[in-house]
């Protein structure tokens, strides 16, 4: 059908090469003449303009994270406020059975709640994490992954 355009790629192997419009698996996808032979050829070679996107290298990232000490927090600001958890969790409008969870910590709470927590109970249960993103690209890969990069061949 032509020329492909630069840049067309099996997004099972990341071949370039004509593609074939195929369902593999109940999943229509653009696939090499190899791969496509998994599936359902559903439309010869695809001829699409592919346009590159350029993205920004991924940047670190602030997070807000639950502090791992949260359950031991939560109990002694409550038991110095002198209330019982049934009458925290009526002035934060949330279930006992959520508080007592918390306590033990066998829950841990949600950024909104810990937020609710913190402004009633004059604590803090949030802190930030540095999340550094890395990406690590297969040897000869420059820009994107594939479903061939995350499938193990036999």
């Amino acid at each position: 059908m032509g020329k492909k355009p630069e840049g067309m790629q099996c997004e099972m192997c990341g071949k370039e090469s004509p593609l074939f419009l195929v369902r593999i698996e109940g999943t229509q996808m653009n696939a090499c003449k190899t791969c496509a032979s998994f599936g359902q050829i559903l439309k010869n070679p695809v001829a699409r303009a592919v346009i590159p996107i350029k993205k920004a290298p991924p940047k670190d990232e602030a997070l807000p994270v639950i502090v791992t000490d949260y359950a031991a927090k939560i109990k002694a600001a409550r038991e110095q406020k002198g209330m019982t958890q049934e009458e925290l969790a009526r002035k934060l409008n949330e279930k006992e059975s959520l508080m007592h969870k918390m306590e033990t910590g066998s829950f841990e709470p949600p950024i909104a709640l810990a937020e609710k927590l913190e402004k009633f109970l004059n604590i803090k249960l949030i802190e930030t994490a540095e999340i550094t993103t890395v990406l690590n690209l297969p040897k000869g890969k420059t820009e994107c992954f594939t479903l061939g990069d995350f499938i193990k061949k036999k």
